[in-house]
């Protein structure tokens, strides 16, 4: 399965901010129709959707561990399951952050100008300034 066949949670907010389907959404991008905000969005909304399987497959791992079927010499806090768990949940976690944090960004579709195919925001950096002195903030100290 393709990714962008997985639903995530935050499909409804993608939907919402963008005035689309995910599925046209994902389509948009793959014709080269999306601006950067969009691709953005469904990068991340593809990111959280492997991170909410793999929390559903940790979740079930367990579950069916702690069934009534299962050896409880098997169970254990320490266990890599519990490690799983937190790695996925994290991940999960920040994805939806992330995620948020850029619809909540995005202007009300009704607000939004028409996307231009081909255009990105430029960015711009600058490196941060040279030290005055060849050894500016350099510490001496006594050798031993």
């Amino acid at each position: 399965m393709n990714v962008t066949d997985k639903p995530s949670s935050r499909d409804a907010a993608l939907q919402e901010t963008f005035g689309a389907e995910a599925a046209e959404l994902y389509a948009q991008v793959a014709q080269g129709e999306a601006n950067a905000a969009l691709q953005r969005a469904l990068e991340l909304c593809s990111f959280l959707a492997v991170a909410e399987e793999q929390v559903a497959r940790v979740r079930d791992r367990v579950h069916a561990a702690t069934g009534p079927d299962g050896d409880m010499g098997d169970l254990s806090a320490e266990g890599w399951d519990a490690d799983w768990l937190d790695a996925a949940l994290a991940a999960r976690d920040g994805y939806s952050a992330a995620l948020d944090e850029l619809l909540r960004a995005m202007p009300a579709p009704d607000q939004a100008g028409p996307s231009r195919p081909g255009l990105s925001p430029k960015i711009t950096a600058t490196a941060p300034p040279a030290p005055t002195a060849p050894h500016a903030g350099a510490v001496r100290t006594r050798r031993p």
